[in-house]
């Protein structure tokens, strides 16, 4: 089975810590972190992910600057991001089923559990499979 590269794009070391940790024990996905938008950019076009989980407040670089950057780029405006963020809460985003502006959000704090469902349902893995 060829496993799903997922970017992970945040600057909270704890957190990408944590999620690489989980996600890499399903061995579906391989998982590469970044924790900052301007090397999260760089590292796009170079390990080509299947998606991008992008947080939106970062210090270097705002996670909706970089969707926009990455939109416009060739080599990856093809790669679907979903956007993390404390700004929205979880209400909001179940009312709105994860979808902002035509953009897919998660609220955090969000478990490893939870981005697992996401990843499942947006790239076929086990979940969606049933599995």
């Amino acid at each position: 089975m060829d496993k799903k590269r997922i970017l992970l794009i945040d600057d909270e070391e704890t957190f990408t810590r944590t999620m690489k940790s989980y996600l890499d024990r399903t061995d579906c996905y391989e998982v590469r972190v970044e924790n900052s938008g301007r090397q999260g950019l760089a590292a796009a076009k170079v390990f080509r992910p299947d998606l991008i989980l992008l947080d939106v407040i970062m210090p270097d670089q705002d996670g909706s600057a970089l969707a926009q950057e990455l939109a416009l780029d060739p080599q990856t405006k093809h790669i679907p991001v979903i956007f993390l963020t404390a700004v929205l809460s979880r209400e909001e985003a179940k009312a709105h089923e994860g979808m902002i502006a035509g953009q897919l959000f998660m609220a955090k704090p969000v478990s490893g559990k939870e981005i697992l469902e996401h990843l499942d349902r947006y790239l076929g893995g086990p979940v969606a499979k049933g599995g």
